[in-house]
């Protein structure tokens, strides 16, 4: 498993995953490689199967979500305590708090986005949780960081985008609005879960920071889980076989790929290729499930689509 290579922890000075992937950008070779590249294509290929899975999946959204992060720790646990365990005791109590506090707000982005996939189209759920990094630009906002032109401009074509993708669903059922409000609600907690993220990565590698935040997000579904009386068992072979199945495509095969690639493409060719995920998971929706968008679903995804790679640009730019 990539995510299984060993790491070393970035420094405060910005080495490590983010320094990497800034000096790759500050000085990309000609040619890219092409076997990161191909390994890219495969974490795409995963991420995109995510939606689909949890829609073919029939277990609650909480159980689908603990389970899926509970069968990521299991796979990591024991790789992580042999390499790590003296990175996992060192653990600053600062660094320690943010990867707890971005646990949080993992399980809060599963606990919305997963019941929303129930409620909208594969397509519409995809396409608004993806507004992360826009989320992301207004929260640096916030926090007194000037945006680019380009990225304001991005951050607006991209919500035209889903002002149009709104209207779509509006159209169909009261139902499908909610779950574009839970998509877009999870995309803002994704956005606080990766901008803590990448402030504990200065200074934690990438295998200790996941198993913390990921045990931390298991064991707050678990309790909400309880509290709402979700099942979590009781399923046939075939629900558990895409547990799996979705735990090794989109948490373990995906996100382990695009972790390893950053530090040769740089963020700005990774971040833009992930954002395929919204077109993946709608072609895959409608080969597999049969569930095809609304027509005028299309532009709007092209157009939050634009947006976004606008301000992954203006970024890489920055």
């Amino acid at each position: 498993m990539p995510a299984a290579r060993p790491e070393t922890p970035a420094r405060a000075t910005g080495t490590g995953h983010a320094g990497a992937a800034d000096a790759a950008d500050a000085g990309p070779p000609h040619r890219l490689p092409v076997a990161d590249l191909l390994l890219l294509a495969v974490s795409v290929g995963g991420i995109s199967l995510s939606a689909p899975l949890i829609s073919a999946t029939a277990a609650p959204a909480l159980a689908i979500a603990f389970w899926r992060n509970t069968m990521a720790v299991g796979v990591l646990g024991p790789y992580a305590l042999l390499r790590h365990r003296a990175e996992l005791r060192r653990i600053g109590r600062r660094a320690l708090l943010l990867t707890l506090a971005a646990g949080a707000l993992l399980a809060v982005h599963f606990a919305l986005w997963l019941p929303s996939l129930r409620m909208t189209s594969v397509a519409s759920s995809t396409a608004l949780v993806t507004t992360t990094p826009l989320w992301a630009t207004l929260i640096m906002r916030l926090r007194g960081r000037c945006a680019a032109p380009a990225v304001w401009a991005g951050t607006a074509i991209a919500f035209t985008g889903v002002l149009v993708l709104t209207g779509v669903d509006l159209s169909l059922s009261p139902r499908a609005l909610a779950g574009d409000a839970l998509a877009l609600a999870a995309g803002l907690a994704a956005a606080g879960y990766l901008l803590l993220g990448a402030e504990v990565r200065r200074t934690v590698s990438t295998t200790a920071y996941t198993l913390v935040c990921y045990a931390t997000t298991a064991v707050l579904l678990l309790a909400a889980a309880l509290a709402s009386g979700t099942a979590l068992a009781g399923w046939d072979a075939g629900t558990w076989g895409k547990l799996a199945l979705l735990t090794a495509a989109a948490q373990l095969l995906g996100h382990s790929l695009s972790n390893r690639v950053v530090r040769t493409l740089g963020p700005a060719v990774t971040s833009t290729a992930i954002l395929l995920e919204t077109p993946g998971a709608a072609l895959i929706a409608a080969l597999w499930l049969g569930q095809m968008p609304p027509v005028a679903a299309y532009p709007a995804v092209a157009l939050i689509l634009a947006g976004l790679v606008l301000v992954v640009r203006a970024g890489r730019r920055g």
